[in-house]
């Protein structure tokens, strides 16, 4: 008995000092705070990185505005919006006039034009004489899928050619938007050239 008496007491001292430690909760708040004043400053970094894109993007013309009559649609779809940039410069995204806004998207093909309408955000219509192309792709600013899973839009808006993504809820629906598109522009250019 005696003998294990010093191993006890050793035991329980050992227990007792381990028991004892007692959280640092200063030590604890002080870094929660300083985490989140770190998280807000880095958001508050990306919110002027925005708004100064915004402000470089100051020359980027008016977006049209959809006529009244539009005419019958050719093609409808649900999906999402994935933002706009430069043509042909998939992450040079642009933001102004809330372009950069990613959003729900309900897309409307008529003899007019192309109508988007984000809930939520800003609506814009692309007349058909500025359509440029519709292809498959990839990626577009901050969003890459599978190969062809992005429906891509080269567009007109003033001075600039734009690239616009979508991707529908149902992404079979990609390839009739890149055909009735192609086919849209195809026939504006001949209109075009036949009239001059």
């Amino acid at each position: 008995m005696t003998t294990s008496t010093p191993l006890l007491l050793t035991l329980a001292a050992e227990a007792e000092r381990k028991s004892a430690e007692v959280t640092n909760w200063p030590g604890r708040i002080a870094w929660v705070i300083g985490l989140a004043l770190f998280v807000a400053l880095v958001y508050w970094l990306m919110r002027e990185g925005w708004k100064w894109r915004s402000t470089l993007q100051g020359d980027v013309a008016e977006l049209p505005q959809a006529p009244e009559e539009l005419g019958e649609p050719k093609l409808t779809m649900s999906g999402r919006y994935h933002g706009s940039t430069e043509a042909g410069r998939w992450l040079d995204r642009i933001v102004a006039h809330g372009l950069g806004t990613r959003s729900r998207a309900e897309l409307t093909l008529t003899d007019a034009g192309l109508v988007v309408g984000r809930p939520g955000a800003t609506d814009f219509f692309v007349p058909a004489g500025k359509l440029r192309e519709a292809r498959l792709d990839k990626g577009i600013a901050g969003k890459v899928l599978t190969e062809g899973g992005l429906l891509v839009v080269t567009w007109e808006l003033g001075e600039r050619l734009i690239d616009s993504g979508f991707r529908s809820d149902r992404s079979a629906e990609h390839a009739d938007w890149v055909t009735a598109i192609n086919h849209m522009t195809a026939q504006h250019h001949q209109q075009t050239e036949g009239a001059r």
